[in-house]
């Protein structure tokens, strides 16, 4: 499998929260007080089970092989009114830009964004009141104390969205990978066959005076990626975070203008709100273009900002970063 296999955007995970201690049905014994009224104490709470985000993790993989996630339960109440301890939460780290999703309805419970962000899944049972609660004027003596409630329990599904700030959009073979690997560090596997990206490739652009900008890869859309086909609609779920979509369409296209437009059809087929993001067009491998050949081009290229580029002889790439920079910042 091509592309890094440590990539893991995607897992379902069963997930329980603690259930709540009992509280505690007891009477005060002490020498001088032979009928002691209730002093049972309340159960504790049991623990949530917890989505946390951190920033330095990039990918789910650590959760793969994770089938089931237990938070602790609350202890049962004691006597002198003494609460039980509340169960230990059970935290899930994962990177920002990570959705939490209930498996049978499909519901978003909670998106993580932000480092420490915390978003709870499933809350835990809440403990049980002590007999001490219960006494009134007519029972002074309750022999009742309530249990814990029970703990929830659901499958869940963790899927991540890359936040990159450029997602790279455009068929297999458009040079995407080339470019990633020549703007930034990251090492994508480079051959010239469809498919060779099947995992997103993120790569951290550095830019003028130490400043930075994150690009993601994404998978060759083929057409109709929207229906399904081919690996479209997994990764298609990736641009949706991207605040730039950067077009990638080779210079050795039959028809440019077309490629773009049947590129842009099938992300406007999969979620219309990804067109008002802003969109830069490059034409990669330029390379083979003199400037005669680039100027009869340019009149046929639809109406977006475009820059011609070669990822391998390093022509136009400032200026890509440049057009980049100043969508990011605008």
């Amino acid at each position: 499998m091509a592309g890094n296999p440590n990539f893991v955007d995607y897992v379902k995970i069963n997930c329980r929260s603690g259930k709540g201690g009992a509280g505690s049905s007891h009477f005060r014994r002490e020498k001088f007080v032979p009928k002691g009224g209730p002093d049972g104490g309340d159960g504790g709470h049991g623990g949530n089970v917890i989505l946390t985000g951190n920033a330095q993790l990039w990918t789910l993989l650590h959760l793969k092989y994770t089938r089931h996630i237990r938070a602790e339960s609350g202890q049962n109440g004691g006597a002198q009114k003494a609460t039980g301890a509340t169960g230990k939460d059970a935290i899930i780290e994962v990177p920002l830009g990570t959705v939490a999703r209930n498996a049978e309805t499909g519901e978003i419970i909670g998106e993580v964004t932000e480092d420490g962000q915390t978003v709870i899944l499933l809350k835990g049972g809440m403990g049980g009141l002590g007999n001490d609660h219960f006494k009134s004027a007519t029972n002074q003596a309750p022999r009742y104390a309530q249990p814990g409630q029970p703990g929830l329990e659901e499958w869940i599904i963790i899927e991540l969205k890359l936040l990159a700030d450029v997602g790279l959009v455009g068929f297999p073979n458009a040079g995407k990978s080339t470019l990633l690997s020549v703007v930034s560090a990251a090492k994508p596997e480079i051959a010239d066959y469809p498919f060779t990206t099947i995992r997103p490739n993120l790569g951290l652009v550095p830019y003028r005076d130490s400043r930075s900008f994150v690009m993601a890869d994404i998978p060759g859309i083929i057409e109709g990626a929207h229906e399904g086909k081919g690996l479209g609609l997994r990764f298609l779920r990736h641009i949706e975070r991207n605040s730039i979509l950067l077009f990638l369409v080779p210079a050795d296209s039959e028809d440019i203008r077309k490629e773009f437009y049947i590129l842009k059809n099938e992300l406007k087929q999969y979620n219309p709100e990804l067109l008002d993001k802003s969109i830069i067009l490059a034409i990669s491998k330029s390379d083979m273009l003199d400037d005669e050949l680039k100027r009869e081009i340019e009149p046929e290229l639809p109406d977006v900002p475009y820059v011609f580029i070669s990822s391998v002889a390093q022509q136009g790439l400032m200026k890509l970063k440049d057009m980049i920079w100043q969508k990011l910042t605008d």
